[in-house]
């Protein structure tokens, strides 16, 4: 009688340092952005800065499209420690900075600082995953970081209500802090092990591209927000800062959704288009047009974080016996669907708990698509790029939750300056559902092979 093969697992000893490395960074990124999301309406009634909500985000995303270029084209060439360590400083001094910001504008830098440290963590995470986790247990490696934000977002936004309740929201960045270096320390001993690729990337460097992709998508989002002729000139100028550079970043055929790897990295975009684009604006709609807590705000949060855990250990279990279309496709529509709950609430007439039944639904959506576009991502990419693939597949990640944010930021800015804050968020909510419709017919020309 054959004796079974066991099954090889993501703690065992060749891998469990990474594993444990990966999951902390993860869940000090979770941490952060929980906190930040829930105190975010404080921040801007206490800085007068409502006109700069939508920048807070997008100003974090556009800093971290071009810290994840930077980082993933360095660890395919020096591996990932030094990158992660480079971006871990970076990251502290942009909490710093907002933590003691005077003004709006100035958190809207600090976040930037945050944004371009933070873009190292996912082009080292993916890349130390492409380079030392086998295929077989990827699915489980990518569940096990989505189930890093489970403690947090049970947490995180409770606690960065109280600490906000009890000492202002200035504590809950600067707190931030310790904990930065803490997690810092540990994970940097696990990547330390893993070196460049046998074959270091020797491509000329992306900065430059990054960074006018970057300006472009800023002075896109300010042509949104700008109720004057000049909005023409600085949306002309975006296109031609913008354009050329962004198909020098990803594959080729990814704007025009070419089949396989192209159309997978523009899925993601799509995707976090979609569901920040909405996300970013749900504790507003709870705290600003609902007059509720932060604390209920968290809520909400909270609930849409734990469903996108468990549906990404749904999609760990049934990855080996469907394919990228149907999950990608499946949670786009899921997504929609929990959008439109949302926009539900703005209406005095409807029970708050919808809040977070809605916003949960929209979790469970993100949560069956994000990790099996990843999943596709490292299956797809040349050996020794792995770097350089999923560093395109967080730009278009960082980019759509920027340009998501920033045109749902435009909206609730115009419409606060005429008095119509609901309508404003009202807007942001329908563009979202109609990328994520967009994102479905795209899902069809993703590989159809099963992923494990």
């Amino acid at each position: 009688m054959d004796t079974p093969v066991p099954r090889p697992s993501v703690w065992a000893p060749e891998w469990r340092t990474l594993t444990i490395g990966l999951v902390v960074t993860i869940t000090l990124a979770a941490s952060e952005a929980l906190a930040v999301a829930t105190v975010l309406p404080l921040v801007a009634r206490d800085l007068h800065g409502i006109s700069l909500y939508g920048w807070v985000t997008s100003a974090f995303f556009l800093g971290t499209l071009v810290g994840l270029v930077v980082a993933g084209e360095q660890v395919d060439r020096h591996g990932p420690a030094g990158p992660f360590a480079a971006g871990i400083v970076v990251f502290a001094a942009g909490l710093l900075v907002s933590g003691l910001a005077p003004a709006m504008w100035v958190v809207v830098v600090g976040r930037a600082l945050q944004g371009l440290g933070a873009g190292a963590i996912p082009a080292v995470a993916y890349a130390s995953i492409g380079r030392r986790i086998p295929n077989e247990l990827r699915p489980r490696v990518f569940a096990l970081l989505s189930t890093a934000w489970v403690v947090p977002g049970l947490v995180g936004p409770a606690v960065a209500a109280g600490v906000a309740a009890a000492a202002g929201w200035r504590a809950v960045f600067l707190g931030l802090v310790p904990l930065v270096a803490v997690a810092g320390a540990l994970s940097f001993r696990a990547l330390r092990t893993i070196g460049p690729p046998e074959e270091p990337l020797v491509a000329a460097s992306r900065l430059v591209p990054a960074l006018l992709v970057a300006a472009g998508a800023g002075l896109g989002l300010a042509a949104l927000a700008e109720r004057s002729w000049l909005a023409v000139p600085l949306g002309v100028a975006a296109i031609l800062v913008a354009a050329r550079p962004l198909t020098r970043l990803v594959p080729a055929g990814t704007l025009t959704a070419k089949p396989g790897l192209p159309a997978t990295i523009l899925a993601r975009g799509l995707l976090t288009f979609a569901f920040f684009g909405a996300d970013t604006f749900v504790p507003l709609a709870v705290v600003s047009v609902r007059h509720r807590s932060t604390a209920v705000a968290g809520i909400a949060l909270t609930a849409a974080t734990v469903s996108w855990t468990a549906a990404s250990w749904v999609q760990e279990r049934i990855v080996r016996r469907t394919n990228a279309r149907q999950l990608v496709g499946g949670g786009l529509v899921i997504v929609a669907a929990g959008i439109a709950g949302s926009a539900l609430v703005l209406d005095s007439r409807m029970p708050i708990a919808v809040a977070a039944i809605a916003w949960a639904v929209g979790g469970f959506g993100i949560g069956l698509a994000y990790s099996t576009l990843s999943l596709v991502v490292l299956r797809e990419a040349p050996p020794g790029q792995e770097g350089t693939a999923t560093s395109a597949l967080q730009l278009l990640d960082n980019l759509g939750v920027a340009v998501g944010a920033g045109i749902g930021g435009a909206a609730v800015a115009i419409a606060v300056s005429h008095g119509h804050e609901a309508l404003g968020i009202r807007i942001a909510y329908a563009v979202s559902a109609a990328v994520a419709l967009l994102g479905v017919v795209v899902a069809r020309r993703l590989p159809g092979y099963p992923l494990s």
